[in-house]
């Protein structure tokens, strides 16, 4: 055959008969492991030194968790120790301050949660909406500088603007005749669990809105062109294409603020407590440092610690799973 086959005899063919036969294809190899690495050598020599820091930093730490299951004293080597196995937990457990900590804890994460999800969401679609781009790079430069300012300065300028002797919101609100004298607000607990949410808003909305905008530019133009042909107003191509377009960033970034969910640091509540509002202030990070270091029951603050991190865990693990099950997105 010219330009094709060789004929190929098989036992099953007839007699003078002729059996073109096409040549097995080629399976392409697949590349071993330490070939893989060595063409990303230089990709894994730059990520080495973040890694070390994680392990450093993050993992040999884990060892200390010992201490919760034991009566650890400081002069005492590790093998001397006592162990007293789940006592640290049980009397946790049964010491109601920490049931009222933890309230305060849950109160003031679900509020910020909520108010830092939405927030930073709606801001980052409408700085998109801006045309002018000088007022636009001005407004994004304005709103990114509190979360650079320190909680040390953010609380001394709440409590001065807070203060009841010639605070400027005690000074509006009695001067727009809501209020006949000046309001209490760092000395009651009512206000605190607000304050410190609307701090957190304020010095964070900017900076947590910037992974929205990266999200948002990278939606493709020519569905909004279609949509403005269609007819679409402004509001229907932000529900109908910019918010479906940032949905996997926006469950991604959630199903990590669940997993911080009890675990708020005490930055925010430390600055700006007082002993008239500390059961409404103290959080379980703020409880494991007062027992831990001020009082120091190492191992009883170490089972606080360790308690706040597994439920993180849990908390993440359950987000993660829900939000696979619910909408396809997950981050593991």
């Amino acid at each position: 055959m010219k330009g094709g086959l060789e004929p190929v005899e098989t036992p099953s063919s007839k007699p003078g008969t002729n059996v073109s036969v096409a040549p097995k294809p080629q399976k392409k190899r697949k590349k071993g492991t330490w070939q893989t690495l060595a063409q990303q050598k230089y990709l894994y020599l730059m990520s080495m030194p973040f890694v070390i820091w994680l392990f450093v930093f993050n993992y040999v730490p884990i060892w200390g968790w010992t201490m919760a299951f034991q009566n650890y004293k400081p002069a005492k080597s590790f093998t001397d120790q006592k162990w007293v196995g789940f006592d640290n937990f049980v009397e946790l457990f049964q010491d109601e301050r920490f049931y009222l900590v933890l309230r305060n804890t849950l109160a003031m994460s679900v509020m910020g949660l909520i108010a830092n999800f939405i927030f930073p969401i709606a801001f980052a679609v409408l700085l998109n909406e801006l045309r002018g781009k000088f007022f636009k790079r001005t407004v994004q430069t304005v709103s990114y500088l509190p979360h650079f300012v320190s909680w040390v300065v953010v609380a001394g300028i709440i409590t001065k603007m807070l203060s009841n002797d010639g605070g400027i919101v005690n000074e509006l609100l009695m001067a727009l005749h809501i209020t006949n004298e000046p309001i209490q607000f760092m000395s009651q607990g009512k206000w605190f669990w607000g304050i410190v949410t609307a701090s957190d808003v304020w010095k964070e909305t900017g900076w947590n809105a910037i992974i929205y905008l990266a999200a948002i530019t990278g939606i493709d133009k020519e569905l909004y062109e279609a949509a403005r042909v269609d007819g679409a107003g402004r509001f229907r191509q932000i529900w109908n294409i910019t918010l479906p377009g940032i949905r996997t960033t926006i469950a991604v970034l959630l199903i990590m603020s669940i997993g911080h969910l009890i675990g708020i640091g005490f930055e925010k509540q430390f600055q700006l407590s007082n002993t008239l509002v500390t059961d409404y202030s103290e959080v379980l990070d703020m409880y494991a440092l007062k027992y831990g270091i001020n009082i120091s029951r190492f191992s009883y603050g170490t089972a606080i610690s360790m308690f706040t991190s597994v439920v993180g865990i849990i908390l993440l693990l359950a987000a993660n799973g829900i939000m696979k099950k619910t909408t396809k997105e997950s981050i593991m």
